[in-house]
């Protein structure tokens, strides 16, 4: 700390001086909070050409609008088929689901193994599909791979996703999303592709629900998951001592 800033502690014990840390609340450039503290998905969307650079090749985030009505609610569209961002990227989901995360709790890393055909190296196949013909969406295997399109009724969402496949730049992208119930300018849709895991936080006051969508079917063999041991939380180590004693 320069000499002023110390001064104005000059009535701590200096103990407490010694571990002493002030935050910095200046804004860091969006390109490094993205995939450090994480960016709201107003952000994501209206910086895109600036985050080009450290953006995950096939994932695509979408505003949403929630429209109140006096007394009663609200209506929040999720996404249309004919119009918008799956429309342009040709995704149509064979499969919706429903989940809930209770609030202050975490899943994920949760992956699904990208299609590769025998006669091509995963580099070459991925650089293919996403540098080269970046914006050829007829290209891409939507029905032999599974990509998720995923929404959020309630509670906010904090969702890291890391771009795991060979021969891809290991990007990493943190996202803040809020639900309809908390409706508001990060309030959007994600799209996932294939072998980019993600990890979802519920951050809010209540309890996430998310609706998603699936190119594919499920199938229980393309869930995987990396450093997931967090969706197991284990026993209180004086409970585990007190199981076992006398065993």
């Amino acid at each position: 700390m320069n000499s002023v800033i110390q001064n104005q502690w000059r009535g701590l014990r200096s103990q407490a001086k010694l571990r002493l840390e002030t935050r910095n609340y200046a804004n860091a450039a969006l390109a490094s909070r993205v995939a450090g503290d994480g960016i709201g998905v107003s952000d994501a969307i209206s910086a895109r050409a600036e985050l080009n650079d450290c953006w995950i090749p096939g994932v695509e985030v979408f505003p949403r609008r929630v429209y109140p009505q006096k007394g009663r609610g609200h209506f929040a569209e999720l996404a249309r088929l004919d119009d918008g961002v799956l429309s342009r990227i040709g995704l149509l989901p064979r499969q919706w689901a429903s989940a809930m995360m209770h609030r202050d709790s975490a899943k994920g890393f949760h992956i699904h193994p990208p299609y590769l055909p025998d006669d091509v190296s995963p580099g070459e196949w991925f650089n293919d599909l996403y540098v080269a013909n970046a914006e050829d969406y007829s290209r891409r295997p939507y029905h032999l791979e599974q990509w998720d399109v995923m929404f959020f009724l309630t509670g906010i969402c904090e969702m890291i996703l890391v771009d795991e496949r060979e021969g891809m730049r290991r990007r990493v992208m943190r996202l803040i999303i809020s639900g309809d119930m908390r409706s508001g300018p990060d309030t959007g849709g994600v799209v996932i592709p294939p072998g980019v895991g993600h990890a979802i936080r519920s951050i809010g006051a209540e309890d996430l629900i998310m609706v998603y969508g699936t190119s594919t079917l499920f199938n229980p063999q393309w869930e995987g998951r990396i450093a997931s041991r967090v969706e197991n939380a284990p026993l209180p180590e004086d409970w585990i001592d007190h199981l076992e004693w006398g065993i």
